[in-house]
């Protein structure tokens, strides 16, 4: 399972949605400060695996935070399509082209 948003009521679905023996990625960060409670039973009993990705340097994070919080990056403004989970394999088409979509958000 991918997580792709720091969503706290996300992170929360991801680990008590995650099959035994899965993986639960976290690709995007909480805000700071945010913690978020786990079922650490739960995951230790199914054999979770729980890892994370980093891609960019603190300075780079850092600069990204500041761009956001003083709103000279509107990101709300990246989202090019937003699509009912139903239409999953369109949004992930959209992404593959890479042409007409900057950001694909799925919602349940």
């Amino acid at each position: 399972m991918v997580l792709c948003t720091g969503a706290l009521p996300a992170v929360q679905q991801a680990l008590h949605s995650v099959e035994a023996g899965g993986t639960v990625l976290f690709f995007a960060p909480t805000a700071p400060g945010d913690d978020a409670p786990f079922p650490l039973f739960e995951l230790w009993n199914k054999q979770v695996t729980i890892v994370s990705t980093y891609a960019g340097s603190l300075e780079d994070i850092n600069t990204a935070i500041e761009l956001i919080t003083t709103k000279k990056v509107i990101v709300v403004d990246m989202i090019s399509h937003t699509l009912p989970l139903s239409e999953a394999a369109k949004g992930f088409q959209l992404v593959a082209k890479a042409k007409d979509s900057m950001k694909v958000i799925l919602e349940p």
